[in-house]
């Protein structure tokens, strides 16, 4: 049994797809003069039509199957030569195209990479590249109004040249320039003010530069380095009350940032004694309290808070409460958030360190958008 690839090797044609395809016109046609069968017209004319010309020949009994075979793999070699170059031209071309299309890419690149290095020139560009970096340095990546951008870049220039703030540098930045008082700035700006007055207490000896020392140093949260400069302090040489309940005070907040409890309270019970008409020695009392030692409600857990929401039509609902050892409200990207101070637990911990959630309000629920 011949199949329709014997068939087409038979007859030099198996280069043709339609030779093996079932149901083709060609293959019908090499099935038929395989058969002994006569050919149609329309069979004969579509031989002609596609070039086989020796095939039709010995359809019609023009040529013999030997003499056939000559000229058939004569025609068969053309076609091959004719089919490989044009797939030579069709590589050529597809070349050709991808070589114009690196070309014009090369070129886009080069005019980009020019342009880059024409605008890292430009003095305006450097300026505000520097500029961006500066403010990505102290977290200030909001958008800065336009009145405000040289107050704000001349500030920060100073500073990040090692300069502290001056007294009206601190008022703008925490009245009209406030939106850009970032955390980070915040941060940078008291340890700088807790190096500098540290440095004024170990030159001068006065114990007051130590106690605010330590105030911006707890602020930047650097409560380690406050505890070592007031323990440097010889409290026994200090006679004023007024500064002894200072140092003790602020002792005790130093304790009580490092979760020492116990001895943040007997530091603000000592300073109250000498001090019994100051609030600072309550309000420390008061906070040592809420972190944990039994005082009225408050307990392990912090004092209940209760927060409500004021409503359109008058008046206030209210809408969650909390233990916590306390709240602030601060600006996030330009929206008033709350950041709450809870037991370790909030964060799934079990240790002494605080749990800072970060709430935002939206309508009336309170949403949780980070806790550490």
């Amino acid at each position: 049994m011949n199949t329709p690839i014997d068939l087409a090797h038979r007859y030099l044609v198996n280069d043709l797809p339609g030779s093996t395809i079932p149901a083709s016109r060609l293959r019908e046609i090499l099935e038929k003069l395989h058969g002994g069968h006569p050919l149609t017209a329309n069979g004969f004319g579509y031989l002609q039509k596609i070039g086989l010309t020796a095939l039709e020949q010995l359809a019609r009994g023009e040529i013999t199957y030997e003499v056939f075979r000559a000229i058939a793999a004569s025609e068969q070699a053309k076609r091959e030569q004719i089919v490989a170059a044009e797939e030579q031209a069709k590589q050529a071309s597809l070349l050709a195209k991808a070589a114009e299309q690196k070309a014009r890419e090369e070129a886009y690149r080069a005019k980009q990479e020019a342009e880059r290095l024409a605008r890292e020139r430009d003095p305006k560009y450097i300026a505000k590249m520097r500029n961006q970096a500066l403010r990505s340095r102290y977290g200030i990546e909001l958008f800065i109004e336009q009145e405000h951008f040289p107050q704000l870049m001349r500030i920060l220039r100073r500073f990040d040249d090692g300069n502290r703030l001056t007294d009206d540098d601190v008022l703008w930045m925490t009245t009209e320039g406030k939106d850009y008082f970032s955390e980070a700035f915040q941060s940078a700006f008291h340890a700088r003010e807790a190096d500098f007055l540290a440095g004024e207490y170990r030159r001068t000896n006065d114990p007051w530069n130590a106690v605010n020392a330590s105030g911006h140093y707890r602020k930047c949260e650097q409560a380690r380095e406050a505890h070592n400069l007031l323990t440097s302090i010889p409290i026994d040489r200090q006679k004023a009350p007024k500064l002894r309940s200072a140092i003790a005070t602020t002792h005790g907040g130093v304790m009580r940032d490092l979760r020492h409890l116990a001895e943040a309270l007997n530091l603000g019970k000592y300073a109250h004694e000498l001090t019994p008409k100051d609030f600072r020695p309550c309000t420390l009392l008061g906070a040592v309290n809420c972190d944990g030692v039994p005082g009225g409600l408050c307990g392990d857990v912090g004092c209940p808070h209760q927060f409500y929401i004021r409503v359109a039509e008058g008046g206030y609902f209210l809408a969650a409460n909390a233990d916590l050892y306390g709240y602030d409200m601060k600006k996030r990207f330009g929206n008033m958030v709350l950041e709450l101070k809870a037991n370790a637990a909030s964060c799934g911990r079990d240790d002494a360190e605080y749990c800072t959630m970060t709430i935002r309000v939206r309508n009336a629920r309170f949403e949780t958008i980070s806790r550490k």
